[in-house]
């Protein structure tokens, strides 16, 4: 007896085997089109206003170095995971060479609209992040650290743009040099910021 498969593709699990017994919507193969893929990506939420379906998106994947691969948001999620404080976005990726496969990992870059003009801006790794609120070390002098409350707007190539809370010229610590001495301020200041 022939039991047609009423799609086809790739068959990622077969559980069906010669003489064996079944019942009524049981599985005995799992087959996919990898014709087409879906690539979920965790978005921050002050990033989720500029994410909009028919964006295009650039993929790359930690097993495919050297490789971009380009796609759409086909759909944003309705929910806000409140652990990451991320949001899911789904992009759709063309595999006619078949290199994408089921769990890969890999970075997605949306293109996303920037400001007109020159903004202030921060490396990402100066940004300190409580969940709530968002912070810099400023320098207040030789040794001398300040927290300052910042809002963030865009991020874009490892930089966050700085809406409110420095002026251009101020000079904050990054992770590269986020090895300060012990006789610093920095752990009251940071115990300090906690507490408000």
């Amino acid at each position: 007896m022939s039991l047609p498969s009423p799609v086809s593709g790739v068959v990622l699990e077969k559980r069906a085997i010669q003489g064996m017994r079944f019942m009524p919507g049981e599985m005995f193969y799992q087959i996919a089109d990898l014709s087409n893929v879906w690539v979920v990506a965790e978005v921050f939420e002050q990033d989720l206003a500029q994410v909009n379906v028919g964006q295009k998106a650039d993929v790359t994947f930690n097993a495919l170095p050297g490789m971009t691969f380009t796609g759409k948001v086909t759909f944003v999620y309705p929910t806000v995971t409140a652990e990451t404080r991320t949001a899911k976005v789904r992009i759709e990726l063309p595999n006619h060479e078949g290199h994408l496969r089921p769990s890969l990992y890999g970075t997605v870059q949306l293109a996303a609209p920037v400001a007109k003009g020159p903004v202030v801006a921060v490396p990402d790794s100066a940004v300190l992040d409580t969940g709530t609120r968002q912070a810099v070390l400023v320098e207040r002098g030789e040794g001398l650290y300040e927290p300052r409350e910042i809002r963030a707007g865009s991020r874009a190539d490892g930089f966050v743009e700085v809406m409110e809370g420095i002026r251009e010229g101020e000079r904050v610590v990054v992770r590269a040099n986020f090895l300060i001495d012990a006789e610093s301020n920095l752990k009251a200041a940071l115990q300090g910021f906690h507490n408000h």
